[in-house]
């Protein structure tokens, strides 16, 4: 295998740089003592973290978005699975069309998606439904899950599949205690990704959530509307920190070159 040069080497190290620069600047505000968004010089406080739970809005919105990131995604690894299944293995009329219908929102932008969402729901009566919130999620999350486990299932090795069905056992037996296993990875990195992408959107939840249901990214866009503080380093710091631990595990768990190529 051939190594990176020290040119490469130096440009991969800029561009990490330049990615991973702004969240850490992020991070450190967090930890300021002062009133103002500035980089603690002198001390670290922990003060603005504090003052996340003396706001009970911020509170209840972080359950919203728990909940929300966490049902839409399930919703969606329920939905993704059987699709890819059919998508990968079998080939049908109306195949390429049921993969491109899955894979639209990816090409829609959010904010259409909102205006959209917003006017059907004014038309039907859903506005400020939970469960119609969640549905959004779902629209918009669904590809990223469908994708990694298409992936898993592209690079899965049939031949224990073919050997567990000429012993016998029924294709839901197959699919249970063979082919799940081995897709779990592209599974549950779907998973996983669908719950930060739920997690951490804006830009189509402001249109369709309601005074009971404002998720964290809303209620952190509201709140800087009318003033911006360290507070909002320290909300970002704590998503932040979610989100990596999130990946971390993942990665002792499984690998994130399985998850992100598919299962070898």
């Amino acid at each position: 295998m051939q190594k990176n040069g020290p040119v490469a080497l130096l440009f991969h190290t800029l561009v990490v740089s330049f990615v991973l620069a702004p969240l850490a600047v992020i991070c450190l505000v967090a930890f300021t003592p002062e009133n103002t968004l500035s980089i603690p010089t002198t001390s670290f406080s922990l003060r603005w973290f504090k003052a996340i739970f003396e706001h009970p809005d911020f509170v209840a919105s972080f359950v919203n978005s728990l909940w929300l990131a966490t049902l839409a995604a399930t919703l969606s690894v329920a939905i993704s699975v059987p699709a890819a299944l059919a998508i990968d293995r079998y080939d049908f009329p109306g195949r390429n069309a049921l993969n491109a219908l899955f894979l639209s929102p990816l090409i829609i932008p959010h904010l259409v998606l909102g205006v959209a969402f917003l006017r059907l729901f004014a038309l039907i009566g859903a506005t400020g439904s939970f469960a119609w919130l969640v549905a959004c999620h779902v629209v918009v999350i669904t590809p990223y899950v469908l994708r990694l486990v298409m992936a898993a299932f592209t690079g899965l090795d049939r031949s224990a599949e073919q050997a567990a069905m000429t012993l016998g056992a029924s294709h839901w037996t197959v699919f249970r205690r063979v082919t799940a296993p081995m897709i779990l990875p592209g599974i549950t990195g779907g998973w996983l990704l669908a719950f930060i992408n739920s997690f951490d959107e804006l830009t189509m939840s402001i249109f369709v959530t309601s005074p009971q249901t404002v998720t964290l990214p809303v209620r952190m866009y509201m709140y800087a509307t009318e003033s911006i503080d360290p507070m909002m380093a320290a909300v970002s710091a704590l998503m932040i920190a979610l989100t990596a631990v999130a990946m971390l595990v993942l990665d002792r768990a499984f690998g994130l070159d399985k998850i992100l190529v598919g299962q070898k």
